[in-house]
């Protein structure tokens, strides 16, 4: 659905000059629970807990399968295992507890196995990061000091060793919507692209006409993934070092955030040593980010716009969630 389209457009119009306002409001200014630099949410509203999955409607989905014309299936994710590399404060390993796990039962003596997880479910692989992920620690006008999350969640509103009490993964809805994938690898001629190199808006206004597109094919509510190559780099020591990896410019950031995309997402993550992907686009924004994402396929046969479909797991408190990411052609 292209809301600018819509009888709304003057309303519409307002209301995202509203947005880019609040966004742009100094964090040195007097903040309360009810309003601060990017809360509440100039479209969603003060109880939103979606975010921008909200874009995703009946009609924006109807619009994602007209790029189905094949049927092709393209999977965008790594495998989840014992071996992959996660950051050294965090593990994932699965273990089968005995073989068979349960069993022999019944007269035809059937048998069972299961596996046991340990595992920070939400935050290792191809990770999706929820609205719960990043915060930002915040003066408060009546001078105490809090972490404040998107939609100005506070840690009091929030915290329990049992899950988040709110911004929980469970709350997104289903990205079912528009993919368009950024060959930046191709469109610079670096596969991959070097160590620490930053992207600049131009760079991308380029690679997008490079694969025969321009930015007014991105509509509210898209998907917007970014080849960077490191796709490559994933069972080597590169794939998890913050000054080597590539990322984007703090212009990219806010061109993004004009795009209104539902998500993001690449081969890596989007920011470097600054967070500013994380805290811009997710945290005040709303704005989801898909990390750690596997390019090879979609690359090789050179495809840029296509369904994406993405379904977090429900699982009630989280911070993120694995999933499944999934392009059709």
């Amino acid at each position: 659905m292209r809301i600018f389209n819509t009888p709304n457009h003057t309303k519409m119009r307002k209301l995202f000059a509203i947005s880019l306002m609040f966004i742009s409001f100094s964090a040195a200014q007097a903040q309360t629970r009810e309003q601060g630099p990017w809360w509440p949410h100039p479209l969603w509203g003060a109880g939103d807990q979606a975010g921008a999955s909200n874009w995703i409607t009946p009609e924006k989905i109807l619009k994602a399968s007209k790029w189905i014309t094949t049927g092709k299936l393209y999977e965008l994710g790594q495998i989840y295992e014992r071996e992959m590399f996660v950051p050294d404060n965090r593990t994932f390993q699965l273990f089968i507890p005995s073989f068979p796990t349960y069993g022999p039962m019944g007269e035809d003596r059937v048998v069972f196995n299961d596996e046991v997880l340990i595992a920070q479910i939400g935050q290792v692989g191809t990770q999706f990061d929820g609205l719960g992920h990043p915060g930002m620690q915040v003066d408060m006008e009546d001078g105490t000091t809090t972490e404040v999350f998107y939609n100005g969640y506070t840690t009091a509103e929030m915290k329990d060793p049992f899950g988040l009490k709110k911004l929980g993964i469970e709350h997104i809805k289903p990205i079912i919507t528009n993919g368009i994938l950024i060959d930046m690898a191709a469109s610079l001629e670096q596969d991959p692209l070097d160590n620490g190199y930053e992207v600049s808006l131009q760079e991308v206004k380029e690679a997008l006409l490079r694969q025969g597109m321009t930015e007014e094919d991105i509509t509210p509510g898209d998907a917007l993934l970014f080849n960077f190559g490191w796709w490559r780099n994933w069972h080597t020591d590169l794939a998890m070092d913050g000054v080597r990896r590539p990322r984007i410019s703090m212009e990219v950031v806010q061109w993004l955030i004009e795009k209104r995309p539902s998500m993001v997402g690449s081969d890596t993550i989007l920011d470097g040593d600054v967070f500013n992907a994380h805290v811009e686009l997710t945290l005040k924004n709303g704005i989801f980010n898909l990390e750690w994402m596997n390019f090879e396929e979609l690359t090789a046969d050179k495809v840029y716009q296509f369904m994406f479909i993405f379904t977090p797991l429900r699982i009630k408190g989280a911070t993120g969630s694995p999933g499944r990411p999934l392009a059709i052609k």
